[in-house]
């Protein structure tokens, strides 16, 4: 037999086969379960099949599993990111009425997502006493509760979510932010510390206990808090910033300076952050020497000039021209009227009319008018500029 016939007869054998096959495959494609395959289907995440799958069901059929159909679909939907679709199928698996409390919880989400609460509380409603025992059920109605402005009954919902699981703290914890939003702090300040104290509180749940004080204007609270914190999880940069923010937004400038210096000293990244602090709290040589220590050039650079400025030193401010020019601020309008002024001030009137001419937004155009004057005015009687 030729080499050609033997490389040919093995296809010439599965063409037949195949095509004795035929009859059978068309016979069992009738008797396929189309449910089963869909279902298979959603398992593998081939949700594009499972809808094609779904499609091919006769809803007609005696017998036909209209329950599964419907929440089959309706799961397809909602993992395809379509809620319409998804809430039309999973209302009409409820209306079979042999639903399962799992397809009443699906459509909750699915109208939470729609932002449909009062047909999400309806529906957990209707799943009846089988929802009693899941404990992701009372956070829902609780939101679903407190974005309808059902302030009382969101915070009644989770107190008898904490009775029902005494051992899940997560519901003090979302009371707690409640308390916090409705401006109650004093019995936020309590409850929070109870959360923390029962639930042996991650460091996460102080620093947004804190942030939440500090925001609602608890100033002294969100301090006390945060001090107590230091302590717990010392070195912890987080907590430095944070308490450094309720220490500024007190006034307290200098105190808020120092933590931010002691959180650089793990975080290199807050340096430039020290610095702007010491300046702003007038400690501006100490600005000066961490700003030496500052890596990004253009930070560094743009901190520097105010810096000199600020010190008077308008000689040293004047020649940082060549280096602003090299990381690309040369170009920046602020940075040319300061350093115009620079050297208006270090006697370079030529130079910073050149920088002024320039200029060309209308705050600064104004500004640059005024040091012409006083550029003239010192050209005319320079006794005036010494």
């Amino acid at each position: 037999m030729q080499p050609a016939l033997l490389i040919m007869l093995p296809i010439m054998l599965l063409a037949v086969l195949l095509m004795s096959a035929a009859p059978c495959l068309a016979a069992r494609n009738d008797d396929v379960n189309y449910l089963d395959l869909a279902a298979l289907m959603l398992r593998d995440g081939n949700l594009d099949r499972a809808i094609i799958a779904l499609d091919q069901v006769d809803l007609e059929e005696e017998g036909a599993n209209l329950l599964r159909y419907y929440t089959l679909k309706g799961m397809a939907h909602l993992r395809r990111e379509e809620p319409e679709a998804a809430v039309n199928m999973l209302e009409k698996a409820v209306a079979t009425g042999q639903a399962e409390s799992v397809v009443y919880v699906y459509l909750a989400q699915v109208y939470f997502q729609l932002e449909s609460y009062n047909d999400v509380l309806k529906t957990l409603d209707n799943a009846g006493s089988a929802l009693d025992r899941i404990s992701s059920v009372y956070h829902m109605r609780a939101q679903c509760h407190w974005l309808l402005d059902e302030y009382a009954l969101a915070l009644a919902t989770l107190d008898v979510a904490t009775e029902v699981f005494p051992r899940d703290k997560s519901f003090l914890r979302r009371k707690v932010f409640f308390l916090v939003e409705l401006g109650l702090f004093q019995e936020a300040v309590a409850q929070g510390r109870l959360y923390l104290q029962q639930s042996e509180g991650k460091l996460a749940d102080y620093v947004a206990l804190g942030n939440a004080l500090r925001a609602g204007g608890e100033l002294d609270e969100a301090i006390e808090l945060l001090e107590q914190t230091r302590l717990i999880f010392p070195g912890d940069t987080e907590v430095d910033k944070v308490l450094a923010h309720a220490y500024l937004d007190k006034g307290q400038t200098n105190t808020a300076a120092d933590l931010i210096y002691q959180a650089s000293l793990v975080d290199s990244t807050l340096t430039s952050e020290a610095a702007e602090l010491y300046r702003r709290a007038g400690r501006l040589w100490r600005a000066l020497m961490l700003n030496g220590q500052i890596a990004d050039q253009t930070i560094k650079l743009k901190q520097r000039l105010a810096l000199l400025l600020e010190l008077r030193r308008f000689e040293q401010a004047a020649a940082m021209r060549p280096d602003l020019k090299r990381v690309g601020l040369s170009e920046d309008e602020d940075i040319v009227y300061a350093l115009a002024y620079a050297e208006f001030m270090a006697g370079d009137f030529e130079q910073a009319e050149a920088g002024l001419q320039t200029l060309t937004r209308p705050d600064l155009f104004r500004k640059a008018a005024e040091l012409r004057r006083s550029m003239q005015d010192c050209a005319e009687e320079p006794w005036k500029c010494l």
